[in-house]
């Protein structure tokens, strides 16, 4: 911390429903404050009047409220603030402008093409309403002088704000910028405006995202999105971490919003890309992983489970012991349950804000809650009776539950051991929760410090103030580059030293430090590292600033498990971090005072009066010296859970049985080798039942989600008691559940001493690049058979007895070959290293099946399987009653019936009978065409999974994705029909254009919206030396109550499409355009979405494959809508002739040629003369959710983007 300065110094943390701040007074001595962010009716700002009030009452001198404050007497002020999150989450930034490449004006709309919520339909609430100049680098600061003399105030160049490779992260790290940097000089216009002088006179510095202050002028909205809990993160690490020690640290910040999760081990852990409220932001940020389950998460009992959040309280309203008619939240729990004591509260709740917690307005919606918990449970089963006070206790092991899978994600992800870490506490609803937590994810020690409470402000005390500077490179780290890099680095250095002397630090008395970072990956690869070389000295192998290449291949081992030597390393940026220092490097105390040991039995106390502890049993503790609490964590005392449904287990089992697939995701993630699995993440894994029956499945990859049952069940009827421990079997075929050749099934029966057969199965299931067949990807657009596509297993024993069975496989891999035209895999290594990477996961997932059984014991983790399955069930049911009432009310009938047609005329036929009664229905796809000559063909899986992902989006909020789901339905497939195909049809399309269409053909018979572009627009070119695939995105349905999102991918795939900077770095093409398609949605009451326009320019020799639909046939609209725009595929010669390449083809090009991509539109709903504006869109406030963020949150976005 800065030295003293004899006059008052303030650290203050303006959060979203609380202001903490902290002042060190003249004589040395501390205090802390907190006071609710907003509350207009008794001042203007929050962190103004903190410092008022501290002046006011340590001084005895009189601060009116209506006159600027005094500076005379403030030393310093250090801030972080969520005003530039809240201005991006509200949408309420500034107007601005945009300046791009033509043909590139809509890139920021299109943006990855993935939609943020999978099985969200409305999708339309575009998170770009703001623009900004963004030009091409080598114009931009032309056109920003130009700008400026034309009279615009805020010009942002992205050269500038953030110069890393990759446009589509840039262009939205530059809006943010200039979209949020008005509004930041708008608040500290306000801000300084409440002081005498406008605080010219004193030193005021902002947070910023990576955890480093800087001078208030400099603080930017790019830099601006974690500033408030970027102090929280500062704080825990400099009062938590032993250098001594030097075990690491889990930081648990939970707030009255949300909580954040982060890690520290002796250095800061950033990342460089990560999405905020939509926005995807390209600037060094600490990695804070927000999970919406903070004190102000509210309480739901849905379909029988007790859920935590997303939505939130908020400051206004705020929970409802705040007496402002809110809603039940986290806080109100513990009020209930006595683990809050109003009596050491301040006196701020209330109309008036002079009033105490109000438990009595906690009590009376707990008991309407409780009454609502026990009519559900005594209807269908007669279950006894829960107490105000067990409902109350079984939210907060729910919310416990919630938050502890980012802990075990974030630690898991990196290859760290969640237990051997300490859990630092803070936050005003943190100490409630510590030791549930800590003990659930197995670590034995928890760390509060005394001014947990506050600890945002007080990190903010001891922070450096942080310079940063960085640019891009495209070196290869040898050599004969090292003098290159050693003279980039030399002026990135000297930029940084300058500007904080310039700032007043001096280097002469070591006050300024500086640190550089190399952004490193693995050629060929996208899964770069930003990389310091801290503990590794330069050599003569290095360049001077130290040896990159040891610290790289270390961090890569200990990440992913293995290395690549024979690969060169790529330098994509250079990255140098200077500190101006505050005088503390550690303020860490391990001593004991003499009130050392207290050993508790659920005992409750306050830590000053901003925190409150709970110590559960068998849990101990500690007071230091300094006035910190340590606390000792004991196991947990046994408690026996029965086979009878308990409604918050079941809320907690089916967060452990998704953290079990969640886990598994993270093994094969880290140990697998190729692009696919590792970068694109193109994989699910999952865990079944003993009957097969799906229990959990992650990522939500929708033509997984019932496809994997499929085949554990088909193994289970084929192998039956020939499975064995030990054995592992590979399988992928069509018939037995697959749902294209490239997707392989590794599946592994979990067995159980004293038990015959298997208790459950882990199965886990990955996009292999290359299987053999008669082009490379295993993708042809034109096969006409099952062994054109590649190697199929039906029922392939990968492990037997232990032993991975390399040379089985090799032979299965390669027969392909032995077919006309047909290869073997063209990447054996690849597919060898990622089935080990999948049995490993297999392996994982069992080993934590088997402690779930430890711990609880076999009949009650199948017990509980089979009651997450019924409540997938009953969500279904109770929808399909819904819908059968509303049917039969309007029409007088329970069926409805769809059809639609193929490019070739082949009809996709539905008939849907509902019984209103037993919430239950029958999909019959009787009169659906026969099976075709061509790869369109889709197995039953495929009609399943489709199936499932509709009655998800029906029942509009989320349930688990299990066999349940189908439980109530019946499907009937004609044998020999392209929805079930014979043994040896060729299915690839299937997979990626027919799924579409079934979910077309579903939607129309519900009527649940117009059809979408019914494609994946699969584009693939390559040659003997590069090889590139791609989905493009198209147009949305519209529905009753929205138009269809523009340029997204729909239903069955969100696959993120590539870069078009890496696209053209990487591949011999030139991205000519990429806009929408104007006029290409359906028009109606709600406009369909419009499709896109891709061209592709190509520099060499290629042959492209296209593999599409909706050419000929038109997406249909709804209610009077009218259709959306069918796709057109156009070939521009070198020559000038123009072709029409038709919906499925390959075609050699030659350099120069154009390939000019034409995607469908969505079609409309509602007739357009009935209302043809676009409807408003209600925003959405901080107060009703709060999104999620950080590394956790980005990798299962990747993940659905599949």
């Amino acid at each position: 911390m800065a030295e003293t300065t004899g006059k008052f110094d303030f650290a203050i943390d303006r959060g979203g429903t609380f202001t903490d701040v902290f002042a060190r007074l003249p004589d040395g001595r501390e205090r802390v404050l907190k006071l609710l962010s907003r509350d207009p009716q008794n001042y203007k700002d929050a962190p103004t009047e903190g410092i008022r009030r501290v002046l006011e009452e340590e001084t005895g001198r009189a601060f009116p409220r209506d006159q600027p404050v005094d500076t005379s007497l403030i030393g310093w002020i250090r801030m972080g603030t969520t005003v530039a999150t809240n201005a991006l989450l509200e949408r309420e930034g500034e107007r601005t402008a945009l300046m791009v490449t033509k043909g590139f004006k809509d890139l920021l709309h299109i943006g990855t093409q993935a939609r943020p919520k999978l099985f969200d339909l409305v999708g339309n609430t575009c998170f770009l309403n703001f623009c900004l100049w963004l030009g091409s680098l080598y114009h931009e600061r032309a056109v920003g002088s130009l700008a400026l003399r034309l009279g615009f105030t805020q010009v942002s160049l992205s050269s500038e704000v953030m110069p890393m490779v990759r446009a589509v992260p840039r262009g939205y790290t530059v809006c943010a910028d200039a979209y949020l940097t008005p509004k930041i000089r708008q608040y500290l216009k306000g801000f300084t405006s409440g002081f005498r002088g406008g605080l010219k006179e004193v030193d005021v510095l902002f947070m910023q995202s990576d955890g480093g202050l800087t001078p208030m002028e400099q603080f930017c909205g790019s830099r601006a999105v974690l500033s408030g809990p970027a102090g929280g993160v500062v704080g825990y690490a400099i009062t938590s971490y032993s250098q001594m020690e030097k075990k690491p640290v889990i930081g648990f910040d939970m707030g009255g919003t949300s909580t954040d999760v982060s890690r520290y081990a002796g250095q800061y852990e950033h990342v460089f890309e990560a999405t905020t409220a939509g926005v995807t932001l390209q600037a060094p940020q600490l990695d804070i992983n927000t999970v919406a389950a903070g004190g102000g998460s509210r309480l739901f009992f849905r379909s029988g489970m007790f859920i935590v959040g997303p939505e939130s309280a908020g400051a206004h309203p705020g929970p409802a012991c705040y007496r402002k008619g809110g809603p039940l939240t986290v806080t109100d729990a513990n009020l209930a349950l006595g683990r809050l004591l109003p009596s050491f509260f301040p006196k701020i709740f209330g109309p008036g804000e002079n009033e105490p917690l109000s438990l009595e307005e906690t009590t009376k919606h707990f008991r309407r809650l409780t009454e609502e918990i026990n009519l559900f449970l005594m209807l269908p089963t007669s279950q006894s009776v829960m107490s105000m006070e067990e409902v109350a206790m079984g939210f907060i092991r729910v919310a416990n539950e919630a938050m502890c899978r980012p802990i075990r994600a974030l630690t898991q992800a990196k290859g760290h051991d969640t237990s051997q870490h300490v859990l630092a506490c803070f936050g005003g609803a943190g100490g409630q929760h510590a030791c549930a937590i800590a003990r659930a994810l197995g670590m034995k020690t928890v760390f509060i410090h005394k001014y947990s409470g506050v600890l945002s402000a007080y990190g903010l005390a001891l922070a450096d103030v942080v310079e940063e500077v960085q640019e891009p490179c495209s070196l290869q780290y040898e050599q004969h580059s090292f003098g290159e890099l050693d003279r980039r680095v030399e002026q990135l250095s000297k930029r940084c030293h300058d500007t904080l002397c310039a700032r007043g630090f001096t280097r002469s008395d070591g006050q300024i430090t500086t640190e550089v970072f190399l952004h490193l990956r693995y050629e060929g690869t996208d899964c770069a590292l930003m990389v310091t070389a801290d503990g590794y000295p330069s050599n003569n192998q290095s360049c001077r600033a130290g040896d990159f290449r040891s610290a790289f291949t270390k961090r890569y081992l200990k990440e992913f498990g293995f290395t690549i030597p024979d690969r060169p390393i790529m330098v994509d940026d250079i990255r140098v971090r200077g500190c101006g220092k505050s005088g503390i490097k550690s303020v860490y105390k391990t001593k004991m005072g003499h009130r050392d040991v207290c050993i508790c039995v659920a005992n409750v106390f306050t830590l000053s009066m901003h925190v409150t502890i709970l110590v559960e049993p068998c849990c101990e503790a500690c007071l230091t010296e300094e006035g910190d609490i340590c606390m000792t964590v004991g196991s947990d005392p046994h408690c026996t859970l029965g086979t009878e449904l308990n409604t918050v287990q079941l809320s907690i089992f089916s967060h452990r049985f998704m953290s079990i697939a969640e886990q598994m995701g993270r093994v094969l993630q880290r140990t697998s080798i190729s692009t696919n699995i590792k970068e694109r993440l193109d994989f699910s894994c999952a865990v079944f039942g003993p009957d097969g029956g799906l229990v959990s499945n992650a990522p939500h990859i929708p033509v997984h989600l019932g496809a994997m049952q499929e085949t554990v069940q088909y193994q289970i009827r084929s192998l039956g008691n020939k499975l064995k421990e030990g054995d592992v079997i590979l399988s992928n075929h069509p018939c037995a559940g697959g749902s294209h050749l490239p997707d392989l099934t590794v599946i592994t029966p979990v067995f159980r001493k004293g038990v015959s057969g298997p208790v459950f199965f882990v199965a886990s299931r990955g996009h292999h690049a290359d299987i053999g067949g008669i082009t490379p990807g295993s993708m042809p657009p034109h096969s006409t058979s099952l062994q054109q596509e590649g190697a199929v297993f039906t029922s392939f024993k990968l492990v037997t007895g232990g032993v991975f069975q390399e040379e089985a496989v090799t032979e299965a891999l390669m027969a392909p070959a032995q077919y006309p035209d047909c290869s073997g895999t063209r990447n054996l290594h690849d597919n060898l290293s990622d089935l080990r990477a999948q049995v490993a996961a297999n392996q994982r997932g069992s080993q934590l099946v088997a402690e779930l059984i430890d711990s609880y014991g076999l009949a009650v983790v199948q017990a509980y399987m089979g009651y997450i399955q019924s409540n997938a069930e009953l969500a279904v049911r109770d929808m399909l009653r819904d819908f059968a009432r509303r049917q039969r009310l309007q029409t007088g009938s329970l069926e409805v019936e769809s059809e639609d047609l193929m490019d070739d005329g082949t009809a996709i036929r539905l008939r849907v009978q509902i019984n209103e009664k037993e919430g239950s229905a029958v999909f019959d796809f009787t009169g659906t065409g026969t099976e075709v000559w061509g790869n369109c063909n889709a197995p039953r899986a495929i009609t399943l999974s489709a199936l499932i992902y509709c009655l998800r989006c029906m029942v509009g909020q989320d349930i688990p994705l299990n066999q349940g789901c189908l439980a109530p339905i019946q499907v009937i497939i004609p044998p020999g029909s392209i929805l079930q195909p014979s043994q040896n049809a060729a299915v690839v399309g299937g997979n990626v254009l027919t799924s579409q269409r079934v979910v077309d053909v579903i939607f129309r018979a519900f009527e649940v919206c117009a059809a979408s572009q019914g494609c994946m627009n699969n584009i693939s070119f390559g040659s003997e030396r590069v090889g590139y695939y791609e989905t493009v995105a198209g147009g949305a349905g519209a529905g009753p109550g929205w138009n269809g999102r523009s340029g997204v991918h729909s239903h069955m795939t969100n696959t993120r499409i590539t870069d078009p900077e890496i696209l053209e770095k990487r591949y011999p093409v030139i991205l000519e355009q990429f806009s929408l398609r104007p006029g290409s949605g359906g028009a109606g009451k709600h406009c369909g979405g419009n499709g896109v326009i891709r061209k592709l320019l190509f520099r060499n020799k290629v042959v492209l494959s296209v593999l599409t639909e909706r050419r000929s046939t038109r997406p249909y609209g709804l209610q009077g809508g009218e259709d959306g725009a069918a796709g057109l595929n156009l070939l521009h010669r070198a020559d000038g002739r123009v072709l029409n390449l038709g919906a499925k083809t390959s075609v050699s090009l030659q350099p120069g040629d154009m390939f000019c991509l034409y995607t469908p539109g969505g079609g409309g709903y509602g007739r357009e003369d009935e209302h043809n504006s676009r409807p408003q869109i209600k925003r959405r406030r901080l107060n009703e959710t709060f999104p999620e963020r950080g590394s956790v949150f980005e990798y299962r976005m990747a993940q659905e983007g599949v």
